[in-house]
């Protein structure tokens, strides 16, 4: 809604060859309580004043010398490129008043001046301009918000290989062509953790029961990056993430994987405590340290990761929402793998 004091703050443009018609008007508009009035004598100033002030109501003579109001108006079409001028006309003579209306003023001022007549009239053209720049701001940004919705349904596809130009009614070689070369990569990546798994097969062997851990381990990890990723992909599309706010976002996605790593890591040790445990381990309380450091460890990677992968990826040029959910996937993965084997490794003897 329109306020009383928004009518008031409204900026006002009087435009008349005669200086004391001006001195009239701005009198009447500032005893009522107008507070943003601009004048000019010289109408060949009106276009240059509105395309830098963008004035709510121009008050505006019809005939003056030089360049006549009718010629001002058809100046001002090619900046209210809408099709909406937000003039009213100041005239003495009957016949204008269609003419003028035709060109497209709102409404007109008959001289001479009459202080009821003039306050309704600027009273009802500010109130009926400041509404229709409300109702088509909040058209924008209902156009604004449909079309990021549009963008954040589209994402779950493209996190997968699905581009967003893809439909059901999508012919089977269109469907085939756009998401084959996203599987042949995520099999080139899901090799990388196959690698991890091979080099420390050794050590596999030796403690098998790391491997009942492995899948724990990988969900929670990848769960943890994944759910900053979804953060950190809507920020982007809606443009809540503000520049130079990037860092931030970084090390607070780090910090909450830790945390939450410490706390699943935990549950994770004394899992593993009491499956050693069963299985008669003397090494049960370091197996215990070892899946806890790994769990934490991982989680704030793969935390840091989910915020870093789409940043990066945009950086670059290239679609956050695509390619992301692959690359985090990978890492998270051998993250994950590195950290529990490598400590193994190194902690149990």
């Amino acid at each position: 809604m329109v306020s009383n004091a928004d009518i008031l703050n409204a900026r006002i443009l009087i435009v008349d060859d005669q200086e004391v018609n001006v001195l009239l008007l701005e009198r009447m508009l500032r005893g009522a309580g107008y507070v943003s009035i601009t004048t000019t004598i010289d109408p060949g100033e009106v276009c240059e004043l509105h395309r830098k002030n963008r004035y709510d109501l121009i008050l505006l003579d019809l005939l003056m010398p030089g360049m006549d109001g009718f010629q001002v108006m058809e100046s001002l079409k090619e900046i209210e490129t809408d099709g909406y001028l937000p003039v009213l006309v100041i005239t003495a003579q009957p016949d204008h008043k269609l003419r003028a209306l035709a060109a497209g003023a709102k409404d007109f001022i008959s001289k001479p001046f009459e202080l009821a007549e003039v306050l309704a009239r600027v009273h009802n053209m500010l109130e009926v301009r400041l509404l229709h720049l409300e109702t088509r701001k909040l058209y924008d940004e209902l156009v604004a918000e449909h079309n990021r919705s549009i963008e954040l349904s589209a994402q779950p596809g493209t996190m997968v290989g699905v581009e967003k130009e893809e439909r059901l009614a999508t012919p089977w070689f269109r469907s085939m062509r756009l998401r084959h070369p996203w599987l042949q990569f995520n099999l080139l990546t899901s090799l990388l953790g196959g690698g991890i798994v091979l080099i420390f097969h050794d050590t596999i062997n030796r403690l098998l029961v790391l491997a009942v851990f492995v899948p724990i381990l990988i969900s929670q990890t990848s769960n943890t990056g994944g759910q900053t990723l979804a953060i950190t992909l809507r920020g982007l599309a809606l443009g809540d993430l503000k520049a130079g706010k990037e860092k931030a976002l970084i090390l607070k996605e780090a910090l909450l994987g830790l945390l939450n790593g410490v706390l699943v890591g935990l549950v994770a040790a004394m899992a593993m405590y009491a499956a050693a445990t069963l299985l008669h381990l003397s090494i049960a309380p370091v197996l215990s340290v070892v899946v806890f450091l790994a769990m934490t460890g991982s989680c704030a990677i793969s935390g840091m990761s989910g915020a870093i992968v789409p940043l990066a990826l945009k950086k670059f040029g290239a679609d956050p929402a695509t390619a992301s959910s692959i690359v985090l996937t990978t890492i998270t993965d051998v993250a994950a793998l590195l950290l529990l084997f490598g400590l193994a490794t190194i902690m149990v003897r």
